[in-house]
């Protein structure tokens, strides 16, 4: 069964748990003590409906409040797909909430309140999702019932979204408007009879159509070796395979491919999935690949085809994004790890800070402080092989991890 993975965004209140909730009750997700304990704590709240914001709100701060502070990952099944929701927060100072949530989803939610229309935290959003290069986008404009179901107020809305697409450098994105009420369920799951202007697909109709596949953009082939094989046992003596996960393209059988850092080159021998032999190997498949020469081949290599070779340098420019309270600042060490390759590093320069709401760079900032966005220079100890984010995001992203405490202090996309 395909795994669609999906991260919600929208400002605070918009309703994001409440639309997951409506998700999760309407699919038959919720389990029976659940949902009891959602029915009781909303009438000890004073509510004459349910909130379905609990289903999702796990901190005890979160159900206090009434917000989302962390990110919670959210799982459920239809007859044929299974769906993990990432729901993060909305508010500007979880902006790397955003990012983590957002990084490994093929789809997302952006929630714009009916009556509030295209605010600040738009822009933001979907900045995210541009950054980020997430292939399809649903702005779901909630809240309708509050505006009388409105198609005036829906085209209004949907015509400035129009204009903040305009801004956008990632033309290949798919944008879908759909008119919901999370709280009354209106074209969630079921179609609703207060929208009868409305001709598409309810939410959960479109996520049903979506492909999973296309998370693993077709590019040139990358696979990154996680693990040497070697069995050390009688029947397998002198089996030597590299295990990993393909991205980008296909590898097959017989291919020629070259081994990098160390532009070693050889054939592809066999494909394995766990014990089975097969001729290719597709996008987004975790195998076990031998070759025909016994060459030397670690975790951290990068396995190409000889003919698409991505770059091997030792400096690169990135789009970052800060995750740590301590500033980013020229001069400092960190390493940068780049699928299971890990290189020490050092700032180079700070060229500036990006504004999320599409304003424009501040080319005066050579700092990055916690949320911030911003082009770095980097410099490696030793060749790194990449490509750029855009042709590949697998090849193209890294995380900066901090010398010292070991924390994960930044993201970044490769220029």
């Amino acid at each position: 069964m395909d795994v669609l993975k999906i991260a919600t965004a929208g400002s605070v209140d918009d309703g994001k748990s409440t639309l997951i909730g409506r998700i999760l009750y309407d699919t038959k997700s919720l389990t029976t003590d659940k949902l009891a304990a959602i029915e009781e704590r909303s009438k000890a709240n004073g509510f004459d409906y349910l909130d379905f914001s609990l289903a999702t709100d796990g901190l005890v701060a979160e159900r206090e409040q009434g917000i989302t502070i962390d990110v919670a990952h959210i799982y459920f099944s239809t007859k044929s797909k299974s769906y993990i929701i990432a729901d993060t927060p909305g508010h500007i100072e979880y902006t790397r909430n955003m990012v983590t949530g957002a990084s490994t989803s093929q789809a997302s939610i952006i929630l714009v309140d009916a009556r509030k229309g295209v605010i600040e935290q738009t822009y933001r959003h979907f900045f995210i999702n541009n950054l980020l290069r997430v292939k399809d986008v649903i702005v779901a404009i909630n809240k309708m019932d509050l505006v009388d179901f409105s198609q005036e107020k829906f085209n209004a809305i949907k015509a400035d979204f129009e204009t903040l697409i305009e801004k956008s450098d990632y033309k290949e994105q798919n944008i879908t408007f759909i008119p919901v009420s999370a709280l009354q369920g209106d074209n969630v799951v079921d179609k609703s009879n207060n929208t009868p202007w409305y001709t598409g697909q309810t939410l959960l109709e479109h996520l049903e159509e979506l492909d999973a596949q296309d998370v693993f953009e077709k590019s040139q082939a990358r696979f990154p070796v996680q693990t040497v094989i070697r069995p050390k046992k009688d029947e397998f003596h002198d089996f030597r395979g590299y295990a990993g996960k393909l991205y980008g393209g296909d590898l097959t059988v017989g291919d020629e491919v070259t081994i990098l850092p160390s532009l070693t080159t050889s054939k592809v021998k066999e494909i394995y999935f766990f014990d089975q032999k097969f001729d290719t190997a597709g996008r987004g498949s975790s195998c076990t690949i031998t070759l025909e020469d016994d060459v030397n081949v670690s975790r951290g290599d990068m396995i190409v085809k000889s003919l698409e070779k991505p770059k091997v340098e030792k400096q690169l420019t990135a789009t970052v994004c800060w995750m740590d309270s301590k500033d980013l600042n020229p001069g400092t060490n960190y390493f940068v790890q780049s699928g299971s390759n890990r290189v020490l590093a050092k700032v180079k320069s700070i060229s500036g800070t990006i504004a999320t709401d599409f304003s424009g760079e501040d080319t005066s900032a050579n700092s990055l402080q916690l949320n911030e966005v911003g082009k770095v220079q980097i410099q490696l100890s030793k060749p790194l092989a990449f490509d750029s984010y855009s042709k590949n995001k697998a090849s193209g992203s890294f995380i900066l991890i901090d010398s010292q405490t070991n924390n994960t202090s930044g993201v970044g996309f490769i220029e």
